[in-house]
């Protein structure tokens, strides 16, 4: 947004500064300040992550299972709904078929759910961030 509003502020720093010098340290004065406003929130959004760390060390360190534990839970869900959806759920059938009994189909997982769930366990979501730091989002 910074950038979209330079152009507009530095001719109005023309037209109001008709010494040509003057209105270039102005629009230095500008930038300076946009760019340390910039990195001010850059900074922000560093103190959070920093801080989302420092929270997800001491559960990690921690023995009580509830705190602890849930990250490696919700792994575990993940990898057996995925081990059921593309391993057992095709190969199941097929091997009870085998022995001449009729099987039932067996019901699917919301695969997009699961995916959602591992793509956040695995930090996927920091492409977000990175789009955000280039200026893309």
């Amino acid at each position: 947004m910074i950038g979209a509003i330079l152009p507009v502020v530095g001719t109005l720093i023309d037209k109001l500064f008709p010494d040509k010098q003057a209105a270039d340290e102005a629009k230095i004065k500008m930038m300076e300040l946009a760019q340390k406003g910039e990195l001010a929130q850059l900074d922000a959004q560093m103190q959070l992550a920093m801080g989302q760390i420092e929270t997800n060390k001491i559960e990690a360190a921690s023995t009580d299972p509830f705190r602890a534990g849930w990250r490696p839970m919700a792994g575990w869900a993940c990898s057996l709904g995925l081990f059921y959806e593309f391993l057992l759920r095709p190969i199941l059938p097929w091997l009870v078929g085998l022995t001449g009994a009729e099987v039932a189909p067996m019901p699917s997982v919301d695969i997009d759910q699961l995916m959602i769930l591992l793509g956040g366990l695995l930090g996927l979501g920091s492409l977000r961030s990175f789009e955000r730091v280039k200026g893309k989002a």
